[in-house]
């Protein structure tokens, strides 16, 4: 189909391709197995215009539910606002899966699900999808499907900065293998080899990290832990798990999982002590990983000749992994695509697409990932940050790198929202948590009252590009821009950068250069003036039980509701005017899309019923703790539009009223309720759904 405009617009997408309905009414963000159509994850839009990515966003950042598996309705929707376009511009819409997979998970979902209207082909299903939740017709001629592994592996190939490159992708699963190998030559790739996922990597690393008291997602807790461990004591068991095959292949033989269960004696349970055989058993299984992706990665750089290697899949960001591929010598540099797991197949497929369809525009090599929505400049984020006065001060900074210096030289740890958002996992200067990276103390500091997260895990630095050599041992011929690679901390470094070095003595480093990210440099370079030390500690901004903040609302919540000192949106200072349990009385109550407030009745031992309240959380069932019923009479009438202060007034005491603010902060922190500032003369009062469920349980 032509588009509408002389530019060839393309937009990719990842994650599930259900329409949205309220979780309640749907699958509550589960996974039904792999081919499901709700077995999907990490949502994503992206759109490449003419050879070059114009916008690309998680979904996750806009629903603020973490990897979610929902139709990415919300990023489809920013992308176009972003690049100045409607639905109608883009000549296709590419999607990360195979369509005869998809048509058959399709028809199991039809059969299965008598009340939803039945689809009995792929391309019918997302075009309807689409249709219903961007309230635009999509035809189904628009969609084409990519590959899933030839998305991961487009996503690394036609962004990276090599023309002659060995590309690979290692994951889970995808389309039913667990990764593949490329030629990549002059713009092109040639399919070299699939992994079957009877042999997955990363399918070993996820049922390995189970022993651990760990689940999907965590697996860079686990890479985190490893340096604390040594491998010795399960080394002959991983040795027999993943065997070495000529070729570069690699056998996994995931039964063999059940000797780590002998030598443990038992799984440790989430939440309890980490022991040393726990951190050696870390350690043999990143050993174990290493060792395998090594022998294939040598076997087709000798194979193919080809001198770099670009990375893309789940795998690649093991950070520890990728640091030593890049150090050893084996390519003369080494490519990892910085949204490798799926939410950078909407990025391959997009990227896919648009070469298919027009091969004579070359597609742009990538030297930043900003392409998220902006958080606005000058006044305009002024007037949202205004919002918050009843709860904030603001005060407007001639040199907001100058002013941030300053507070981190004195101990600051502050928030900073720049321009636009990061696209995957990483924040790189413009969503950052930031601090002095010299305090040892400081990584305990932010695990404890900001990122609420183990206290083994450590904290990237970043550094002036300039100055990055004399500090870590940076390969050459690898982009350490993204945040994707470990690599040594120079030894005369450890102890002064305390915070940022990890056990073994290595960081997983981000360089930053002036002619990428001018603010954040000038930072970072205001910070080297004042303490001769041209590091930060950046870690990404949010709370562990939240994606990283997008929009000044965000950013906000973040900051009243975890240990930051100082909060910096583009070029103002926030500050904190009250204690947070008081500030949320000025604030107003909203239940988010993913919490279910409910009131059940169930036995209490005896014969008798007791009422019983919660929020619901309807994709994290861990994450739902039951409430009041005084907080529950209160959130069944939370609508956005009303303060805390109107909703009570001086109806109850003092105490009730602190026992009620301690109550609701604290289901804020957990993010199972959201505060917003009162609207403003002529907002719109939003529509007000049902909010309460009643189920009787015996």
């Amino acid at each position: 189909m032509t588009p509408h405009t002389s530019h060839v617009s393309v937009v990719g997408l990842s994650g599930g391709f259900c329409p949205t309905r309220p979780l309640s009414d749907s699958m509550r963000g589960a996974w039904w197995g792999p081919g499901d159509i709700h077995w999907r994850h990490d949502s994503a839009a992206v759109l490449v215009r003419d050879g070059r990515i114009v916008a690309g966003i998680e979904e996750e950042r806009l629903n603020r539910i973490k990897h979610t598996n929902r139709l990415p309705r919300h990023a489809v929707n920013a992308c176009l606002e972003i690049a100045g376009q409607t639905l109608d511009d883009v000549a296709l819409i590419a999607y990360y899966s195979r369509e005869d997979d998809l048509n058959r998970s399709v028809t199991r979902y039809a059969l299965r699900s008598p009340g939803v209207r039945p689809f009995w082909s792929a391309r019918q299903s997302l075009a309807a999808a689409l249709s219903h939740d961007l309230e635009t017709p999509v035809d189904p001629d628009r969609i084409v499907f990519v590959e899933h592994h030839l998305a991961h592996a487009a996503s690394a190939y036609f962004v990276g900065p090599f023309s002659d490159a060995l590309v690979v992708t290692l994951d889970g699963i995808g389309d039913g293998i667990s990764g593949s190998v490329w030629a990549g030559n002059c713009g092109e790739l040639r399919r070299l080899l699939d992994i079957p996922f009877r042999d997955s990597l990363g399918e070993l690393y996820l049922r390995t990290i189970e022993y651990l008291g760990y689940a999907g997602f965590d697996e860079y807790k686990v890479m985190g832990l490893a340096p604390y461990g040594d491998p010795r004591r399960f080394r002959q068991i991983f040795d027999e798990i993943c065997l070495l095959q000529p070729e570069g292949r690699f056998e996994v033989k995931l039964s063999e999982l059940r000797r780590v269960g002998d030598v443990l004696g038992r799984p440790r349970r989430a939440g309890e002590p980490l022991t040393d055989v726990h951190q050696d058993l870390a350690a043999a299984l990143q050993e174990a990983v290493e060792r395998g992706a090594f022998h294939l990665f040598r076997h087709y750089r000798a194979l193919t000749g080809l001198p770099h290697l670009c990375l893309a899949g789940g795998v690649a960001h093991n950070s520890t992994l990728v640091g030593k591929i890049a150090r050893s010598g084996v390519f003369d540099g080494v490519f990892v695509q910085p949204a490798a797991h799926d939410a950078g197949c909407a990025l391959g497929a997009a990227l896919s697409a648009h070469h298919d369809l027009r091969p004579d525009v070359p597609i742009r090599r990538i030297s930043d990932v900003y392409w998220g929505r902006p958080v606005g400049r000058g006044t305009d984020a002024g007037e949202r940050l205004a919002r918050w006065a009843e709860v904030v001060d603001l005060v407007r900074l001639p040199d907001p790198a100058a002013a941030a210096a300053g507070l981190l030289a004195d101990g600051a740890v502050i928030g900073w929202v720049q321009g636009r958002a990061e696209f995957g996992p990483r924040a790189l200067g413009n969503r950052s948590i930031l601090a002095d990276p010299r305090p040892a103390r400081n990584k305990d500091r932010i695990n404890e009252l900001v990122k609420e997260r183990e206290s083994y895990r450590p904290f990237a630095p970043a550094v002036l590009d300039e100055h990055a050599g004399e500090l870590f041992d940076m390969p050459s011929g690898t982009c350490g821009a993204f945040m994707t690679l470990t690599v040594p901390v120079k030894p005369h470094a450890r102890s002064l950068l305390g915070a940022v070095t990890h056990v073994d003595g290595t960081a997983r480093v981000q360089t930053v250069s002036r002619a990428v990210n001018e603010r954040f440099w000038e930072l970072l370079e205001a910070f080297r003036r004042l303490t001769g030390t041209p590091v930060l500690l950046n870690t990404s901004f949010n709370h562990s039980v939240e994606p990283i903040v997008d929009s000044i609302d965000d950013a906000v919540t973040c900051f009243l509701t975890t240990g930051l000192t100082h909060l910096i949106v583009d070029e103002y200072l926030v500050t904190k005017r009250n204690r947070p349990q008081s500030a949320i009385w000025y604030l107003a109550p909203e239940i988010p899309e993913y919490v279910r407030v409910m009131h059940a009745v169930e036995g209490d031992g005896s014969g008798g019923a007791q009422d019983v309240y919660q929020c619901e959380h309807l994709t994290r069932p861990l994450h739902t703790r039951r409430v009041s019923s005084a907080a529950y009479r209160l959130l069944e009438r939370a609508d956005a539009w009303r303060s805390l202060h109107d909703m009570v007034g001086s109806r109850i005491t003092a105490t009730e009223q602190a026992t009620l603010a301690a109550e609701l902060h604290d289901l804020w922190v957990r993010r199972l309720l959201r505060f917003v500032p009162m609207p403003s003369a002529g907002d719109k009062r939003p529509a007000i759904g049902d909010l309460t469920d009643t189920v009787m349980r015996r």
